[in-house]
């Protein structure tokens, strides 16, 4: 595999720090009075500024995680990093141009009254690239659905003084850190300073050049260091609003104290550490509902690669990445569907544990399951993929209750014989036994979902997670970029879990609840988050391309590299 040939990155000398926090707060005012085409003009310089970098940001993604830049996998990291920023960067101009008050596709109303928004298809590209697939925004009950906060206030002479955010970056997805700056900055109206994790650090100077039009203005400024860097930033107090992507551990210690004492005595207490306003994206044990049904041989392959392409994106660090599927025990293809799901990890190569902790991580998970099996050889540097099957579906059962951001699943089963059954029963299990409220997946083929229209329905409605999609990733809903992205709203400080606030969301809707992505069963062409796919590599290239500069003399090629996956 190759090596990491980019040294890490220095941290700022204190001195430096210093400076970069008074020059972003000096301009707070300014950036909230900053008018829409100025906007619109620092936008589209990004785009520019990301299209410029998008070689050298793959490349070095490619060399830390252990993927041959010219390989077809490395068009993992071309959508995963430079597509998805520069989408959320179009995404967002659009809206601005509509006066941050973007008019979606269709308005329904849910049960009880709740606003339900079609967000894609929102235009002709969009039927185009993503056919047959659909994705809503669903707005919180009792709540209207107005959109664009700042905008409105703007627009009424009301631009508000303007905070100083810290965004702590993320160091598995490339596209999390710019794309939490984006939302800190055009959506909540705040200037950002920057801390990359140290992880991918090595991407902060080209995300310095990609966005050099804001950090000249004074509007956005990178900061590097480690952890203790991130608490003395965190603690400053010209901070004032801190946005964090990574684990439930790190919150905790940032808001309540890094010894567990006095965690537990500050949480009784109701005493935290850090009382700014924070919001943050921290994970989930990420369910796969399998809804029983009567499925060909040729659907059992096809969703068995599904999943294992949940599991093997980004060797299994995602906050997506599917941890548990649930099946029904009484389903009759239950053991032939998870022989299929074994079978196609174990056809996988391994990949690079890159993400520090992994190996430990999952050492301790198979010292608790004496079932756990390893499908595939660990090497040097890279880690099994690992199923535990038939895990009891019980509250704080190890599987079900912590993230193991590895490349493990694990599986359990609920007593269900059909779907209606199944739904019944799964769903509350779900969202009482499986920690996390962030990312949850619904497999069902078009026959069983027809014939029970009524409990899926009910069954999406219920679930309790911020990111719903049927028959498809959820990291499709972190991607899209119209659709929100965070967790179910109701966590405390106190409880955590997976955070609280969303980001994306480029309808820019000021109360969303949670977003849902509809897929067909056996879409065609291939999906592009599954590792099969023959032509990622030109795919992630054309549509770094079309995203950048999106026309229609461009979509041909995009089309073509898609279809020959």
């Amino acid at each position: 595999m190759p090596t990491l040939i980019t040294p890490p990155q220095e941290p700022t000398p204190a001195r430096d720090a210093d400076v970069l926090l008074d020059r972003l707060s000096s301009r707070r005012s300014d950036w909230a009075r900053t008018g829409i085409p100025e906007r619109i003009e620092l936008l589209r310089r990004a785009r520019e500024g990301v299209l410029a970098v998008s070689e050298e940001w793959v490349r070095l993604s490619c060399l830390a995680k252990g993927i041959d830049p010219g390989s077809t996998l490395a068009g993992e990291e071309w959508l995963s990093g430079p597509v998805t920023t520069l989408r959320a960067l179009r995404l967002t101009g659009e809206a601005l141009e509509q006066q941050g008050q973007p008019f979606p596709p269709a308005l329904r109303e849910g049960a009880g009254g709740q606003s339900i928004a079609s967000v894609m298809p929102a235009s002709p590209f969009d039927r185009i690239l993503f056919r047959d697939m659909r994705a809503e925004v669903w707005i919180l009950p009792d709540r209207p659905p107005s959109q664009g906060r700042i905008y409105r206030e703007l627009a009424e002479g009301r631009p508000g003084t303007g905070l100083l955010a810290l965004v702590l970056g993320a160091g598995n997805i490339s596209s999390i850190a710019p794309t939490d700056v984006l939302h800190q900055m055009f959506v909540e109206n705040r200037v950002v300073a920057l801390k990359p994790n140290p992880v991918n650090a090595y991407l902060g100077p080209l995300l310095e050049r990609a966005f050099a039009g804001l950090i000249e203005a004074g509007f956005l400024g990178v900061v590097y260091g480690g952890g203790e860097t991130g608490r003395e930033l965190c603690h400053d107090p010209r901070v004032e609003a801190i946005h964090l992507t990574g684990s439930e551990r790190t919150y905790d210690a940032i808001v309540w104290g890094a010894d567990e004492q006095e965690r537990r005595r500050r949480k009784a207490a109701g005493e935290p550490l850090l009382t700014k306003p924070f919001s943050a994206e921290l994970g989930c044990v990420t369910p796969v509902l399998v809804v029983p049904g009567r499925w060909s041989e040729a659907d059992l392959e096809f969703q068995a690669t599904h999943l294992a392409a949940m599991l093997t994106h980004n060797a299994g660090f995602n906050c997506t990445t599917s941890r548990v599927i649930v099946t029904a025990r009484g389903w009759r293809q239950r053991k032939a569907f998870l022989e299929h799901v074994e079978r196609r990890l174990a056809a996988e190569p391994p990949r690079r544990a890159y993400y520090p902790g992994a190996s430990e991580r999952l050492q301790r998970f198979v010292r608790r399951y004496p079932q756990a099996r390893a499908l595939s050889p660990a090497g040097a540097d890279a880690l099994p993929w690992t199923v535990i099957r038939d895990v009891p579906f019980a509250a704080g059962e190890p599987a079900l209750a912590e993230e193991s951001f590895c490349g493990m699943i694990a599986e359990t089963a609920v007593d269900a014989r059909d779907a209606p059954e199944f739904l019944e029963r799964a769903v509350p299990q779900a969202n009482e036994r499986i920690h996390g409220t962030l990312s949850c997946v619904l497999l069902i083929d078009p026959n069983t979902a027809r014939e029970h229209a009524a409990p899926v329905e009910r069954a999406i409605r219920e679930l309790r997670y911020g990111a719903i999609a049927v028959n498809a990733w959820t990291g499709v809903n972190f991607g899209l970029g119209v659709t929100s992205w965070g967790a179910f709203p109701g966590h405390t400080p106190e409880r955590i879990e997976s955070g609280t606030s969303v980001v994306h969301n480029a309808f820019l809707f000021d109360h969303p609840e949670r977003s849902v992505v509809y897929a067909p069963f056996r879409p065609f062409p291939k999906p592009v988050w599954f590792t099969d796919h023959r032509n990622l590599l030109e795919l992630g290239r054309r549509m770094t391309g079309f995203e950048a500069r999106p026309s229609w003399s461009r979509l041909p090629g995009v089309i073509l590299a898609a279809l020959r996956g």
